[in-house]
Parts: structure tokens; sequence; C-alpha cells
């Protein structure tokens, strides 16, 4: 291969694939419109000024573009991460916030270093479903509001804007249709002079580009006690929202990302923000939907014009980003959440196939990310009762069967299944130990031990006999249950 060749294929595909470039352009400007409104009310849910979340959203968009994992993913100020947050604001101020945010960045790097992102495989496919559609569910509510006491126009106006997102694709798909529809209803509005609720009525946006700086905190233990929970809550509740964003744009893209530079790339993009004087933030996941779904992005340029525009528009633009009906973007968003829901997941077929404890599952997470508005809480809920099913199910495949040898004096146990503590504490009472004969024999070749629960059980059960004046010899032991058997027997009980 020429050099000439080797530098074309380092190039990435949109600098020097017109189609994928016009692509990642026109997605990032659909996103960047639609992050303002959302920027500024959670910058309100902080209690900060909207420029301040604005300024997240932008440093976080271009530094992911950059140090993040996956690639097409957007992050910016989060409601999660505002929700976290705003007591500190509230009771210290906008400086320990700031210290806040920075110290969560410093705690995501390490938890990325150390391999926080392996756990994600712990995470079941009944959790991530309902995580999916709980999600789906709480974009859709984040519209509602914006539908309430509004002018009769905004309801014309937002039916408009999901007819032409759903028609215009079939005519081209060259411009997003998001993009059209922002556009149009942008003009009805000025041209016809309808009064409604616009972008500039949610706050004022910000005319310069953020200064890099210390936060105004005084730099001692004190401080540091004050924000360290506040943080340490900040980066797990973003680490597990941008995880779980990942792997949902792997399922997407069917393509694989880097969760571990996920990560830290979040926590680098957290301590650059902070330095800058925003709010923080994390994947946000609406608006990766938007790029990856809806507009069809695939690269980091996305992402980086994502930011650069967001910017671009509140600085150059804004006069004009102001008068975008609020309309438009609420019609944005609610076909990003039909978009996202997993409409196969609940139709009758799907369902009547399911096991009963993952249906469970699925709308234990959805239940629970409704009811507090936290995706990290549903899915550590939902996890943890997954967990609890598997194991409730994995316990009744352990079985005993006892067969008498010819001569009487003698029976063998056979245990098959999986012994640990979920199935092991019903291991002794599977025992006849008042009728047996005197040698008993448990055969474990079809069995595996586990853990220590189901080493005192065994216990147990010899223990029992010997009370009798029987003696127990277990035999079959593969190599790793001999040796936690030998390691524990005879330590773990003191009767």
């Amino acid at each position: 291969m020429t050099p000439a060749a080797r530098l074309r294929g380092l190039k990435p595909d949109w600098f020097t694939d017109p189609k994928v470039w016009r692509t990642e352009v026109l997605a990032g400007l659909v996103v960047a419109l639609a992050l303002i409104p959302e920027a500024i009310s959670f910058s309100i849910i902080a209690g900060v000024d909207p420029a301040i979340g604005l300024f997240a959203s932008f440093t976080m968009a271009v530094t992911m573009s950059v140090v993040g994992g996956r690639r097409a993913m957007i992050s910016a100020a989060t409601g999660a991460v505002a929700l976290v947050i705003a007591p500190l604001n509230r009771e210290h101020g906008l400086g320990h916030l700031v210290a806040a945010v920075i110290l969560a960045g410093v705690i995501q790097v390490a938890l990325g270093a150390l391999g926080v992102a392996k756990l994600m495989r712990f995470v079941p496919r009944s959790v991530m479903v309902g995580f999916v559609n709980a999600l789906a569910v709480l974009i859709f509510m984040a519209q509602v509001p914006e539908m309430h006491d509004v002018p009769w126009a905004v309801y014309p106006l937002i039916i408009g804007g999901l007819a032409l997102m759903i028609f215009f694709p079939k005519v081209t798909k060259v411009v997003p249709a998001p993009l059209v529809s922002i556009v149009v209803l942008t003009v009805i509005t000025l041209a016809a002079g309808i009064a409604v609720p616009t972008v500039g009525d949610k706050g004022e946006l910000p005319s310069s580009l953020p200064v890099p700086g210390l936060p105004d905190v005084p730099f001692t233990m004190d401080t540091l006690t004050t924000i360290a929970p506040y943080a340490l809550a900040m980066a797990l509740v973003g680490l597990m929202e941008s995880l779980m964003t990942a792997k949902l744009v792997d399922d997407i893209t069917d393509t694989h990302s880097s969760k571990t530079r996920e990560s830290v790339g979040q926590g680098i993009a957290n301590i650059v923000t902070g330095f800058f004087g925003g709010m923080g933030g994390c994947a946000m996941i609406g608006q990766t939907m938007i790029n990856v779904k809806v507009s069809g992005a695939r690269t980091r340029l996305s992402t980086f014009l994502a930011g650069s525009f967001l910017m671009v528009l509140c600085i150059v633009f804004g006069p004009v980003v102001s008068d975008i009906p609020m309309a438009a973007l609420v019609a944005v968003m609610v076909m990003v959440s039909f978009a996202t829901f997993d409409w196969h997941s609940i139709t009758p077929k799907t369902l009547k196939r399911m096991p009963a404890g993952e249906i469970a599952v699925m709308a234990i997470t959805v239940v629970v990310v409704v009811a507090t508005g936290n995706l990290a809480i549903g899915v550590v809920v939902g996890s943890v009762t997954a967990m609890v099913v598997f194991a409730k199910r994995v316990a009744r495949l352990a079985g005993v069967t006892a067969v008498t040898g010819p001569d009487g004096t003698t029976i063998v146990y056979t245990v098959t299944g999986e012994l640990f503590f979920a199935s092991s504490n019903d291991l002794v009472g599977r025992f006849n130990y008042n009728d047996d004969p005197d040698r008993i024999v448990i055969d474990l070749s079809a069995a595996h031990i586990w853990d220590a629960s189901s080493v005192a059980a065994l216990d147990a059960v010899e223990t029992k006999y010997g009370q009798r004046g029987k003696t127990v010899e277990i035999i079959g032991l593969n190599d790793p249950s001999a040796d936690l058997h030998g390691k524990l027997t005879g330590e773990l009980t003191s009767h």
C-alpha cells in the first residue's frame, strides 16, 4: 500500500464522503437546536443561570467528540445531574457546584480506570428493554408541560410538525425531517404573527464563549467533605446513564464501543466543563436518539458539531433561535419518544412467549424509572430484581434422588444442579436421617458447589447423620468444588 493510500485509510468517512459529511453536519445542527431548550430547562432545575447549562452542553459535547468511547453519542447537561447537584447549589452556591463537577469528573476517571464499565455485563436484557421503554416515557412526559395551559395554536403546530417528520422522509432523506419541521414551523409562526411560547421564553441565551477558571471556593478539607457526597452521586448517575446509552447505541448501530474509554472520557469532559464554569453532565439519551436514530449520524463529527453549533446559534444567531416555537421542538421530542419505545416488547405475541419473571423485571424497571425520574435508580432496582428472579429459577433446578443399594446397607443420594445460597437452603431437608441405612453416599458428579452456604449445608447433613451413628461419604466433586469444600468444611459451624 502506498503512503497516499495509507493516509486515505486514516481519514474518517466524513472527510472523503460528501454524503456522510452532509448527514453529520445536518444531524449536528438538529441536535444543537434541540439542546438549547433542554439545557435551559435543566439549568432552571439546578437553580443556575441558563448560560451555565448551555456552557456545559457545549464543553461536554465538544470534549466527548474527542475523548469519548462511543461515536455519535451526545453528552451534555442533563436532568439527572441537575437533580443531584441542585441541593448543593441551593445551600452552598455556584462555586461549590462547579467544584463538585470537577471532583465528579476525577471520580469518573478513577472508576473508569478501575474497570467499572465491566459491570455492564451484569445488566440483563429485560432491564435494558425496561430502561429503553422508561426513557421513551420520560421523554414524552417531559413534553407534557409544554402542551399544558398554552395557546390553542400550539396543538396544530405540534400535529403539523409530527406530520412533516412522518411524511417528509418519503419525499427525500437528504435533509433531516426534524430540521425541516423546525424551519417550517418557525417560518409559519413568524410570517403569520402567531403568538406561541418560544425558545427565548425559556431564558436568555449567552452572548460570549465561556472563560476557563478555578471554582470560587476555599480549598479546604471542609469544602471537600461538603462536595464529596454530591460529586460521588453525580459520578455514579452520570456513568450509569452514559454506559446504558452507549450500549443502546451499540445495538442500534450494530457496532462496538469502548465502555472503559467512555467512562474515562465522561470524567475528562466533566473536569473540562467544571473549569469552564459549567454544571456538568453525561450522555443525553433523547438528543442521542435524534442524532443516531432519527438523523442517521454515525461519527464523532456530529457530536463535535452539535456542541459547536450550539454556541454559534446562541452567540451569532441568538435572536433567530429565540423565535423558534417550542411546539417545533416538542414535536421532535415526541417523535423521538415514539421511535425510542420498543413496541415489540409489549405485543401480546411477545408477552406470551416471555418468562413471567422477565416481564416483571421489565415492568419494575419502567415503573421505578418513571416514579423516580432517575434512570440509574431504575436500572439498579431492575438488575437486583433480575438477580433475585434468576436465583430462584436456578435454585429450583437443584435436585436430589435416592437409590438404596442391593444389600440394603448403603443408600446413594445423587445431587444435581447448582448449589449456592438459594438452592442449598433446602438441601438439608432432602435427606431421610432416621430411616436411612448406616452408610450414606452423596454423589455430586452432576452438581457444582459455588459458595460457603453450600459447604455449610453439606456439613449440616453430615452432622445430622453423625448424631445418629451413621457415616457419610461425599464423592464426585469436580476440582473447583473439591477445592472450596476442602478449604471450608468443618470451619463454618460450631456444632
